[in-house]
């Protein structure tokens, strides 16, 4: 689904790409009917916000809300099992998820890293992306009431998300209201520090890595293109995978 490949670009860290295909985001965004007008105008209006000022004023923006603590992290696992060893081999299992698909990763993040399990799912026919949304339905819906709690415009690229997945965005919202209302959230530099100071966790071993197959040249591949943004904007129009899967 090209509107999958849409939010998995927004929710990255923002780069001169989303400037430069702003108006293929715009068509995408309003091509799509697998969500409500409403969520189309409310992901638009985020696309709209980013562009709209400068650059490194979006990155620090980003930076702020998404890169201190774990309470807006945009890795998966890290809102199910912390630094706990069981993340690590949740990981190994979604690494190795992606090489039986075919989706090679070559880039620094993490396989749980929110941007790239969309960018995956964008690969994927239409009943397989929606499950793969919906096996993570409360922690999408647990980023979006705590966004919508901060008046955040990014809390769109979830709602949208929830909605692909065939939930209310607002009744999942609801039920994991109680939980966010009771959260304390602590976005400065001294809580940042205690997070640092934190026991490291490894949660893979070179040989694990290894084992997982990333990059395999026995698998055929769905190459993740142009390494020179973090996610790799594919152009629509040369995107076969995408095509009439909006």
């Amino acid at each position: 689904m090209k509107i999958l490949k849409v939010i998995s670009l927004l929710l990255d860290y923002p780069t001169q790409v989303i400037f430069d295909a702003k108006d293929e985001l715009a068509q995408a965004i309003a091509a799509t009917r697998v969500i409500s007008p409403e969520q189309r105008l409310a992901v638009q209006a985020l696309v709209d916000e980013l562009t709209a000022g400068d650059l490194m004023d979006a990155q620090e923006a980003y930076v702020k809300l998404f890169n201190r603590g774990r309470h807006f992290s945009l890795l998966l696992f890290e809102h199910v099992h912390g630094e706990s060893r069981d993340r690590g081999q949740a990981m190994v299992d979604l690494m190795a998820q992606y090489e039986n698909d075919g989706f090679a990763i070559d880039t620094k993040e993490l396989p749980d890293y929110i941007p790239l399990y969309l960018e995956y799912l964008s690969h994927c026919d239409e009943p397989t992306a929606r499950a793969g949304l919906a096996d993570v339905e409360h922690l999408l819906a647990l980023l979006a009431a705590r966004l919508v709690e901060q008046g955040s415009p990014y809390a769109a690229c979830f709602q949208a998300l929830l909605q692909i997945a065939g939930f209310e965005p607002e009744v999942a919202i609801a039920e994991v209201s109680e939980q966010v209302s009771q959260e304390v959230y602590d976005d400065s530099f001294e809580a940042l520090d205690a997070l640092w100071e934190e026991e490291a966790v490894t949660f893979m071993s070179s040989e694990q890595t290894d084992s997982c197959g990333i990059n395999s040249a026995n698998a055929p591949q769905k190459q993740r293109e142009d390494v020179a943004v973090p996610l790799h904007w594919v152009d629509f129009a040369h995107d076969a995978t995408a095509t009439n899967k909006v």
